[in-house]
């Protein structure tokens, strides 16, 4: 990765619909150019995909939240098999400390986190912080700080 690589992934994280005369332009490039190291790069993993970040309370998600929980080893693969099938959780990761997992998830309503919550036991230990609001929201990799 060169300097205009990174230029290139810090306008898709900007905008993952910024076209590629905008980055050609932007980088000084031929579009077909761009188009290559954008082809090149999702080869190579370092683009994983494109999303559109939406406004889960404009869909009625009033509920944002952060689930610790305490699973055990052995039970890891049963875990995450029903993770990845209950799509209220928005991410989830095996982390260090008190808690082997961290998810956050996003619910209608406090009465639907709870009834989540209980199901969550069968798991392990839990322990939920509700989100007031957020300051820093999703962002991109800073690339041009390495």
């Amino acid at each position: 990765m060169d300097d205009i690589d990174r230029k290139i992934l810090k306008l898709l994280q900007e905008n993952a619909r910024t076209s590629l005369k905008t980055i050609a332009e932007k980088t000084f490039l031929s579009s077909p150019a761009v188009s290559s190291r954008i082809e090149r790069m999702e080869r190579e993993g370092i683009i994983l995909g494109y999303e559109a970040q939406v406004d889960p309370i404009k869909l009625g998600y009033h509920i944002l939240a952060f689930i610790n929980l305490n699973v055990l080893p052995e039970d890891k693969p049963k875990f995450y098999a029903y993770a990845n099938e209950v799509p209220n959780i928005l991410e989830c990761s095996c982390v260090t400390g008190e808690y082997s997992m961290l998810m956050k998830v996003a619910f209608p309503s406090t009465r639907e986190l709870d009834i989540f919550v209980g199901q969550l036991q069968k798991y392990g230990k839990t322990s939920t912080q509700i989100v007031f609001s957020t300051h820093v929201g999703p962002r991109g990799v800073d690339v041009e700080g390495r």
